[in-house]
């Protein structure tokens, strides 16, 4: 295991972490709030550990990662990011949270959960709301390189489902021949999606601040919001389209994004196969949710059918903004909005969820085994579009259900005996691993009630979904560290 390599890149990664929260410094000083200190001091802490951590592992040769080292890095980066995102909620007296739910905000911001702690949002700094989305815009971006970049390497995630002979294709497409240079394509996208996202909330009626905030959360699928009520809060039928339309963009793989822009064509949009079938969903489930809204409100007005639109997409791709409080919703549409994010986005997006390539795959299996039973000696390949799915593929697919499902039960039990009822803790621990942020029970509206091992546990549980459960559980694994 290269662990000088490792700390390396650890501490290049927190330099240019340290960078970005000089940010929310300049938004302190526009609005000459108190908290400048707070985020200066943690911007100095943040480089000056970078700084060492480079300078005491400096090594001119170059060297490989090994796939082990893959794994180990990627863990290693989003618990030492999340720790030192959690600076600015602690130090000081800005915001004064205790170191756990400081971590736990950091966690739920950087993994784009959006699963808060903070009360009275309507009443806080703009420099800690703009931080606050500033994490989830970071977030987003990191969970598109891993995808696209580093998972397929490593063989884990969803992107592998795709992956052909040529490491870092997708759908047999190169996005381009150096992960470096992969990296930078998907920036220019994420930039692009994000300042269209800003623009069009800005003339549809937020302020310059709410737009910018808000589009870094939208097209991150986080769901932080400046407003206790979310984007209730604006009750504006112009900004629920918008939000619906960006949030859908923000929950495709963003490859299709990128080879749409190179290439100058959305055919590649009309021949994908999970984006075909994420798109049916998504309409199937608000025409289920908008005929419930009518039946039970007797109402159906076009207050009613965006409200409607905008819920479903926003819990579907597991972004978390709400229209309005979704579990005092009649009979069992906040257990069926819950469970849309099981779910989630597509692979390569900056969703969360079991993703609908596997979920694809599921039916899939499930058609051709009932096919079986009827002509048991039939030769039947699963196929996705015109790719034939592998035994490894299909292999993979099922193991991550069966330890998706695991991860579950053993999540909600330990919720159970730290006192949590079965409706908060089943719901907060589905919540977080899908990195969905709104839950039931205790933790509806915020997740400050609950108690500090239950939050420990959440966070754990928010880095689990984000790294897809193998990347992190695979380094509690005997074998991963044999030499």
């Amino acid at each position: 295991m290269k662990f000088r390599l490792i700390s390396q890149i650890l501490g290049v990664g927190l330099v240019i972490f340290s960078l970005f929260q000089l940010l929310p410094i300049a938004i302190a000083l526009i609005y000459q709030e108190n908290s400048l200190v707070s985020f200066t001091y943690s911007f100095l802490i943040t480089l000056s550990s970078g700084l060492f951590l480079i300078a005491v592992n400096f090594n001119k040769e170059y060297e490989d990662l090994r796939i082990r080292d893959g794994f180990l890095l990627t863990v290693l980066l989003w618990f030492t990011f999340s720790i030192f995102a959690s600076l600015p909620f602690f130090i000081g007296k800005t915001v004064n949270l205790s170191i756990v739910n400081a971590y736990f905000e950091a966690v739920s911001g950087l993994t784009t959960t959006g699963a808060s702690i903070l009360t009275n949002l309507d009443a806080q700094l703009k420099s800690i709301l703009f931080y606050r989305s500033l994490l989830q815009w970071i977030g987003g971006l990191g969970i598109i390189v891993l995808a696209l970049a580093l998972f397929p390497l490593l063989g884990v995630g969803g992107m592998q489902l795709y992956r052909g002979e040529t490491q870092g294709s997708v759908s047999g497409t190169k996005l381009r021949p150096k992960m470096a240079e992969t990296g930078k394509s998907l920036w220019f996208v994420y930039l692009l999606l994000t300042a269209a996202c800003s623009l069009c909330y800005f003339v549809s009626g937020m302020d310059i601040f709410d737009a910018i905030t808000h589009s870094f959360t939208t097209v991150a699928i986080g769901g932080f919001s400046n407003y206790d009520q979310s984007f209730a809060y604006f009750d504006n039928n112009l900004l629920y389209f918008f939000g619906s339309i960006f949030m859908l963009l923000s929950a495709l793989s963003f490859s299709l994004h990128f080879v749409a822009l190179k290439k100058r064509t959305l055919i590649g949009y009309f021949l994908d196969p999970e984006l075909k079938f994420f798109l049916n969903v998504a309409f199937l489930s608000f025409l289920f949710l908008f005929i419930s809204m009518i039946i039970f409100t007797d109402n159906n007005n076009l207050s009613l059918l965006m409200k409607s639109l905008f819920q479903t997409v926003s819990f579907l791709t597991t972004t978390g903004f709400t229209s309005e409080d979704h579990s005092s919703m009649p009979s069992y549409l906040p257990y069926f909005l819950i469970g849309l994010a099981g779910m989630g986005a597509c692979a390569g997006s900056t969703g969360g969820g079991i993703k609908a390539i596997r979920i694809l795959i599921f039916l899939k299996q499930g058609v051709k085994e009932l096919k079986k039973l009827v002509h048991p000696n039939s030769v039947l390949p699963l196929k996705i579009g015109n790719k034939i799915i592998s035994q490894e593929i299909k292999d993979s697919v099922w193991g991550f259900l069966a330890v998706y499902l695991i991860t579950l039960l053993i999540g909600t039990m330990l919720l159970l005996a730290s006192g949590l009822n079965f409706e908060t803790a089943f719901s907060a621990v589905f919540s977080c691993i899908n990195n969905l942020g709104p839950a039931l029970g205790d933790a509806t509206l915020n997740y400050s009630s609950l108690n500090e091992i239950s939050k420990l546990f959440l966070s754990f549980a928010m880095i689990l979904g984000r790294l897809e459960i193998y990347t992190l559980l695979v380094l509690f694994t005997s074998f991963f560290w044999r030499t």
